[in-house]
Order: C-alpha cells, then sequence, then structure tokens
C-alpha cells in the first residue's frame, strides 16, 4: 500500500508545477523505496529502463539542426509564409495540421510532427502569423495562448492518432500482456480498430475546440486593448 504514495508524489508535483523529470524520478525512487526494494536496486532498475528505452532521447539530435534553422530565420519564414492566405486564421490553421497530424500518426507516421521538430520552429509561428495578420502585434499573453494550442493539437493528434496503427508500441505492449497475462489470442489489428472512434471523437471535439480559438483571440484582444479585426476595422472606417 505504501508503494502508492508515489502516485502521490506525482499529482503533488504536477499540481505544484514542479520539474516534470525531477517529479517522476522522485516518484519511482519513493515507490521502490517503500515498495521493499534496495537503493541499488532502484538504481539498477533506473539504468536497465533507460538502456531499454534509449531511442527516445533520438530527438536530442535533432536539436542543432533546429537551432540552426531557427537562427536563419525559419520562424520568420513561417510566419511569412502564412500571411499570404486570407481566410486562414489561427483556429482554421490549427485545426488543419490537427486533422494532418492524426491522419499520419494513424498511419505510422509519428515522426513527422512532434514539439520539438515541427511545433516550435513552424507550427506555431505560422499560428501566430495568422493572428498577427488578423489583429495586429499580439500581447504576450495571447502568444502563449497560440503556443499553447499549437502544441495541444499536435499532443492530440499523435497520442489518438498512433493508436490507430497497429504496430506502434502500445498497441504492441497491450497485446502482449493481455495474452500473456490472460492466455488469450488479442490481435492488434482489433484494438486498433476500437481505437479508431475514439480518435474520431478526439478529432473533432479539439478540433471545435481550436476553431473556437478565434472568438476567444477576438474576444480577449479587444477586451484589453480594443482591438478588432483588421477587416473588420477597415469597414469600421469606411
Amino acid at each position: 500500500m505504501l508503494a502508492l504514495l508515489g502516485v502521490l508524489v506525482v499529482i503533488v508535483g504536477f499540481a505544484t508545477k514542479r520539474n516534470p523529470l525531477l517529479v517522476v524520478g522522485v516518484a519511482g525512487i519513493v515507490t521502490g523505496l517503500f515498495g521493499g526494494l534496495s537503493p541499488q536496486t532502484v538504481l539498477a532498475d533506473f539504468g536497465t529502463g533507460f538502456a531499454a528505452s534509449r531511442s527516445v532521447t533520438i530527438f536530442v539530435i535533432t536539436l542543432p539542426v533546429i537551432g540552426l534553422l531557427e537562427r536563419y530565420g525559419l520562424r520568420e519564414q513561417a510566419g511569412a509564409l502564412i500571411t499570404r492566405f486570407a481566410s486562414l486564421t489561427t483556429g482554421r490553421f490549427l485545426a488543419i495540421y490537427l486533422l494532418l497530424r492524426q491522419l499520419t500518426a494513424a498511419v505510422g507516421l509519428t515522426t513527422l510532427g512532434g514539439a520539438a521538430q515541427a511545433v516550435r520552429p513552424m507550427v506555431a509561428p505560422m499560428a501566430e502569423g495568422a493572428a498577427e495578420r488578423r489583429y495586429g502585434a499580439l500581447p504576450e499573453r495571447a502568444r502563449e495562448k497560440i503556443r499553447s494550442f499549437a502544441a495541444s493539437a499536435d499532443n492530440v493528434g499523435l497520442f489518438f492518432g498512433e493508436d490507430c496503427f497497429l504496430a506502434v508500441g502500445s498497441i504492441l505492449l497491450i497485446t502482449g500482456f493481455v495474452n500473456t497475462t490472460y492466455k488469450t489470442h488479442l490481435e492488434p489489428l482489433d484494438l486498433a480498430l476500437w481505437a479508431i472512434p475514439t480518435a474520431a471523437c478526439a478529432c473533432l471535439i479539439h478540433g471545435a475546440r481550436l476553431l473556437y480559438l478565434d472568438r476567444t483571440l477576438e474576444r480577449e484582444l479587444a477586451a484589453a486593448g480594443g482591438t478588432l479585426p483588421r477587416e473588420d476595422a477597415e469597414e469600421a472606417a469606411t
């Protein structure tokens, strides 16, 4: 029972906005010690787990490349590109990205997007550029909101889309665990098919939230400084 204190550590850590890596690490140590493991065993399990899943750190290789691209104007060019599409608002652009991210993840192309290689250098600047074309200069609060919604579009699309691909690690883990524990014969295709309705609901629900972002931005910017969308301001002036 005391081993469940690790869950409490995670809840308290995230509720107080501590460093996620530190919170998870401390929770693992607490769970191991209260679960009857020695400190040496806990440390060995950390090393074994890292060695077994070290491929998840492969994104670190892309960081220098992304840094060089940003230094030479990738973010500025992405923001300028979106301004050429007059009818593409921030919410519409992010909804389209959500759909594309989910569809590509559903066929196994999970590395096409991502926070480091897509959201920060391209998606977020393009979403900000669409808002700037419509409202002009944005306050920092509005920029942070747009960036958070850009990250959420990527996360939701990947999380619910990848489960529709029968060869993804989570599907294989579930089928392997269920077949071994309960002596059944569950096929990965069965889980992938059942994941499709959930993915469709996630796309519709979060897509609606992204589309509603346009109204939220318009209301917040108007309340903050009396800013109207540029096309509305031009009509009011004439």
